[in-house]
């Protein structure tokens, strides 16, 4: 029997997800954590884009009315 230096030594858990890394290490409750923090950052993600759409616009309408 081959003795396994690391066995006594803890899996490491990565703090972030790496899009395309390899999911196969991961547990239920790892995949159920990243898939809740990829849901919240999607969120975050659409949250700056409207506010910088929302910008624009207010700076698009702005140049506009000094155009007539």
């Amino acid at each position: 029997m081959a003795l396994d230096p690391f066995a006594d030594e803890p899996r490491q858990i990565m703090s972030g997800h790496e899009i395309g890394q390899d999911l196969s290490m991961l547990s239920i409750d790892e995949l159920d954590e990243r898939v809740e923090m990829l849901e919240q950052e999607i969120v975050r993600i659409k949250e700056a884009r409207a506010r910088k759409e929302n910008s624009r616009a207010a700076a698009s309408a702005f140049f506009k009315l000094g155009q007539d």
